[in-house]
């Protein structure tokens, strides 16, 4: 009885171990399939390198590998977080984190954690009832900026120096909308970005926000910038960082409905100069439409529209420096780009939200790694 038992245990284990070999080598076109452990509909994530990742979702999720996503841990729920949408999750290693929740009024809110995820402190909540915030995003371990749709005809942009423990909004007459029509989208927590967040960027939080908006008011891209000035490695004075000027510029993007416009922005800096910028979108209640889901700029001055895009609308964009290509993912697909944002090439057909390289998010606990070098042009 106990050699079977033991050839049972055994037959058990080898079964096991094929089911989640098989599990971890389905694959959607170039992306490999990892097991989640959830069926929670993600919205963010967020690679570290080195096997650290970070991903988050609905019903309080947030997950956490330290292995490349051959395991995903289940984090702890934050106190009261059972029933939020974390649409935004930002990491500076294993250990710490913030997420944010995007939701009416006090349902947007900022959680942070120093130990793996075990325990959570609530640092913000959004103070406007009539608020929603879409995005995040950190410049380096201290200086990050958080958008929301309009209130009172202006955007919120808040900003912290103190790696997100305290906010301040920013005040600029170029926050305006003039029109009760434009907001920001909260799917990726990719529409808002800022200089720093790149390899060969500028010094990280030396004051550069860019973020991207739609609705029936039209598309548009924000460009801020702080009055700080940029010398060397001097950090800038924090007093200077209150004060911005915003500029705002049409993108020739779907548009002039409630559900176009850009979802998702990234910019490459270089030496103080804007290298290329990749804007997607689109409208998502189409989401088979190509018109106007991307649009490219070589130096941040002129933009086009894609000469070939996407083959859907596109709710995320990331950029590889390795490989220098560009990847957008949406509802039904990825797309690369090797020129640029200039055209673009379907990679696969899956239902995806959200990406920051080599992994990328979607409903249903769906996590997907890609390894680029594995792309041909």
């Amino acid at each position: 009885m106990l050699r079977r038992a033991g050839w049972s245990v055994w037959i058990g284990l080898l079964v096991s171990t094929v089911v989640w070999g098989q599990a971890q080598n389905k694959k959607s076109g170039p992306w490999v399939l990892q097991e989640s452990g959830t069926s929670a509909g993600l919205r963010g994530v967020y690679s570290l390198g080195g096997g650290v990742a970070w991903a988050s979702g609905t019903n309080g999720t947030v997950l956490r590998t330290e292995d490349g996503g051959y395991e995903w841990q289940s984090c702890t729920v934050p106190d009261g977080a059972e029933k939020l949408d974390f649409r935004g999750i930002w990491a500076w290693d294993a250990n710490t984190a913030i997420v944010m929740s995007s939701g009416p009024g006090n349902l947007s809110r900022l959680y942070r954690t120093t130990d793996g995820c075990s325990h959570w402190t609530l640092v913000s909540t959004n103070p406007d009832k009539d608020g929603f915030w879409d995005a995040m995003v950190f410049a380096d371990r201290q200086n990050g900026y958080l958008l929301g749709d309009p209130v009172n005809g202006a955007f919120p942009l808040l900003r912290t120096g103190d790696g997100g423990l305290t906010w301040t909004r920013i005040q600029s007459p170029g926050l305006t909308t003039d029109s009760a029509g434009i907001a920001a989208f909260a799917a990726s927590n990719s529409a808002l970005t800022a200089a720093g967040l790149v390899v060969n960027a500028l010094l990280a939080g030396d004051g550069r926000v860019w973020f991207g908006t739609g609705g029936q008011g039209g598309t548009f891209l924000y460009e801020g910038e702080s009055s700080c000035s940029r010398d060397g490695d001097t950090a800038p004075d924090p007093a200077c960082l209150n004060n911005w000027t915003f500029h705002r510029k049409p993108l020739p993007m779907a548009g002039n409905s409630a559900s176009a416009g850009a979802f998702s922005l990234r910019v490459v800096w270089w030496d103080e100069t804007v290298k290329a910028a990749v804007a997607v979108g689109g409208d998502f209640a189409k989401p088979d439409a190509t018109e106007g889901t991307a649009a490219w700029t070589p130096d941040g001055a002129k933009w086009a529209a894609s000469e070939k895009p996407p083959h859907g609308y596109r709710s995320a964009v990331a950029w590889d420096a390795d490989v220098n290509a560009w990847i957008a993912v949406g509802t039904n697909g990825s797309d690369v780009s090797w020129d640029g944002g200039r055209s673009w090439r379907p990679l696969d057909d899956g239902n995806w939200n959200a990406l920051s390289l080599p992994f990328v998010v979607g409903p249903g606990g769906k996590i997907g790694k890609i390894n680029l070098d594995d792309l041909h042009k």
